[in-house]
């Protein structure tokens, strides 16, 4: 049984949460009830807040509809309004650019340009709103003058400051000082900057806009002119200051040996030395004349000189000009219509340099007819120049006519094939030149027909390439197709030897006329030295003997032959003194004696007297003959006189014993000098 004590307190502990509880949930239906009264106070709020809304609602929405109304007919107005001024505008750009429009383009581009610009516009709302109305005609017209006057100006700034381009500026340009290590690329400008930008812009205008490409034959036509009047003032340039532009100007020096190179090449002052001699030539030994008119007259080959040295700087010069000329042209034509232009703007200046080419090998054709075969000296340095420009040319000229690109180089045939017939027909002349005994010189120094043959073939050395390319283009097709600088230089050897062989022919043929043998030696001796030492001194030596190595020799053996051909005639003279005729002690021993040293002392002064005026040129070979004659001579006088010694074989021996050796000796050395 539980204690009357516990259960007690335990009923008081569960009467106190009794109580406790029935207070929290008394509390909590106060909390009730006035979470209620709340909320239908919030409710009645709500319900009020919700009717004043409405009401409102009511109020302000029709304001709203009514203001949206009004914000909508303003904006219409506004837009309106701004319609009607753009129209209006439109109706006002004939009168507002009236002012513009007829004072032009000149010094105010951009303005005038943006008057155009609104004309424009107008030109294209009248013709799509009102296409009837007067005022579409008015703004057309006022745009067709002021494209006219754009095109006007275009041709004024062209005309304007457009000029030729100084001949010093050109030479700058196609030449240079070669001393120099760093080339500096010199810049042809045609146009000032300001005005090449004004004439750009109204190109690029009138192409989108004018709808109009006249005035890219306004364009080549007037450039088209300043390159060939540019060309023109350099030729001029050369005829007036010739002589300080030879000093002057950056022209390339003529090189022994050829090197591609784009500066024009000067043409060497030998040239000219070798046309007086070999006009002399022409005239001497073809015409057969005498006296003054042997002498070409020096004006004349300096004009030809000159002209030779213009044409090359003109070739250059076209050259360096087109490439600017197209520079130019690629910012103010069209790229679809560049080339074309660039074709017709180059015609003139072309066609004349085409013609001045022409007519200076027609003038090589005639004067070769004529046997003046220094004429083909013009063609070589021209001809060589052509060739080795045609690169530049070709590429300069890409995109051309066929006809346009083929202009020029269709010179270098013909100059070959002058230039050939030239070479072949001075071989000939030297093979066929006639032997005129008044022609012949007296002392039997060298002929002119040789010294010109040699003047010529050094020539040669300064051209190589050109000549033996000039050989090899008569060759046949099947060879020629793929001839080689070597092949070329092999047939210039085979023609320098044909050459030299046709003159020692000829020469032999010469020598004939002399009835003399021992001048017919000493003439046949100089001339083949002279051949020699020629040869040796240049490098015709080497190029001869690229296929003929032997032509050394066999000069030396002539000239060695000929000395021996002239020693015999000094036999009629040692004869005399000969082991036959020297006297032994025997009957008649004393007359003898007398006859040999009358016959030696007769024919030493005879041949003294006449071997004197002779002439042997070449000091060492003087000498050397000399010398050998001496020897020869007074070896055997010696012997005699000492054979004779003892022999009293006249009461004068003075008489017949008139020279000591040393005297005979003495005037052995005075041979060949006419100032003895």
């Amino acid at each position: 049984m539980i204690p009357t004590e516990d259960a007690s307190a335990r009923k008081r502990e569960i009467e106190d949460k009794l109580k406790q509880e029935q207070e929290t949930l008394s509390f909590i239906r106060e909390s009730l009830e006035k979470s209620d009264q709340l909320t239908k106070g919030m409710v009645s709020i709500l319900s009020s807040f919700e009717s004043r809304l409405m009401q409102l609602e009511n109020s302000i929405i029709p304001v709203h509809k009514q203001t949206e109304n009004l914000q909508r007919l303003q904006e219409n107005v506004d837009q309106t309004l701004s319609c009607l001024d753009h129209v209006i505008s439109y109706y006002h750009v004939a009168k507002d650019t009236d002012k513009i429009i007829r004072e032009g383009p000149a010094g105010r581009l951009d303005e005038y340009l943006a008057c155009i610009a609104k004309i424009q516009k107008a030109v294209e709302y009248f013709q799509d709103n009102n296409p009837d109305s007067p005022e579409l005609n008015t703004v057309k017209a006022r745009f067709e003058r002021g494209k006219e006057l754009l095109e006007a100006e275009f041709r004024s700034l062209l005309t304007r400051y457009s000029k030729p381009v100084p001949p010093i500026l050109i030479l700058d340009a196609i030449g240079g000082d070669e001393d120099m290590e760093v080339q500096e690329d010199v810049t042809l400008e045609h146009l000032p900057e300001a005005v090449l930008q004004d004439i750009i812009c109204i190109s690029a205008w009138l192409l989108e806009y004018g709808r109009n490409q006249d005035f890219m034959n306004v364009y080549f036509q007037v450039r088209s002119s300043q390159l060939d009047r540019s060309i023109k003032g350099l030729k001029e340039h050369f005829r007036k200051n010739s002589a300080t532009s030879a000093l002057h100007s950056p022209a390339v020096q003529t090189k022994r040996k050829e090197t591609p190179t784009k500066k024009p090449p000067k043409r060497p002052g030998t040239i000219r030395k070798a046309q007086n001699l070999l006009k002399q030539y022409s005239q001497h030994g073809l015409d057969g004349k005498k006296g003054s008119n042997l002498t070409p007259l020096e004006g004349k080959d300096d004009v030809v000189d000159i002209e030779i040295d213009s044409y090359i700087h003109c070739i250059s010069a076209f050259v360096k000009l087109a490439q600017s000329e197209y520079a130019l042209l690629t910012e103010i034509i069209p790229e679809n219509h560049q080339k074309m232009i660039f074709d017709s703007l180059i015609q003139e200046a072309l066609d004349n340099l085409m013609l001045e080419g022409d007519n200076i090998v027609s003038a090589a054709r005639r004067a070769i007819m004529r046997h003046d075969y220094s004429a083909v000296l013009t063609i070589f340095p021209i001809l060589r120049h052509l060739k080795q420009t045609k690169p530049d040319f070709d590429a300069t000229l890409q995109g051309t006519a066929a006809s346009t690109k083929n202009k020029l180089p269709a010179l270098i045939p013909s100059m070959e094939s002058i230039g050939a017939k030239a070479l072949e027909e001075f071989a000939d002349s030297i093979k066929n030149d006639p032997d005129k005994e008044y022609n012949m010189p007296k002392d039997g120094t060298v002929h002119e027909l040789t010294s010109n043959a040699i003047l010529f073939l050094q020539q040669l050395l300064d051209f190589q390439e050109t000549a033996g390319a000039m050989l090899a283009s008569q060759e046949s097709s099947s060879s020629a197709s793929s001839y080689s600088s070597e092949f070329s230089r092999k047939l210039l050897s085979t023609y320098i030897y044909k050459v030299l062989g046709n003159l020692q022919l000829n020469l032999s043929n010469k020598a004939k006329v002399y009835e003399d043998p021992a001048l017919r030696a000493v003439f046949l001796h100089n001339n083949y030295n002279y051949i020699l030492k020629s040869l040796e001194k240049s490098e015709l030596i080497q190029l001869v003997a690229v296929t003929h190595k032997k032509v050394e020799g066999s000069y030396r053996e002539l000239i060695e032959q000929e000395i021996q051909n002239y020693q015999r005639s000094w036999l009629r003279v040692t004869e005399h003194l000969t082991e036959r005729n020297i006297p032994a002690f025997q009957p008649g021993t004393k007359a003898l004696c007398g006859v040999c040293l009358q016959g030696f002392n007769d024919g030493l002064e005879e041949l003294c007297k006449i071997q004197q005026g002779w002439a042997v040129p070449d000091k060492e070979q003087r000498d050397a003959i000399r010398q050998a004659q001496k020897r020869v001579v007074s070896e055997a006088y010696r012997a005699f006189l000492q054979r004779c010694a003892n022999i009293s074989f006249t009461k004068n021996p003075e008489k017949y014993h008139r020279y000591s050796a040393e005297q005979v000796e003495e005037m052995i050395d005075k041979l060949f000098d006419t100032s003895a």
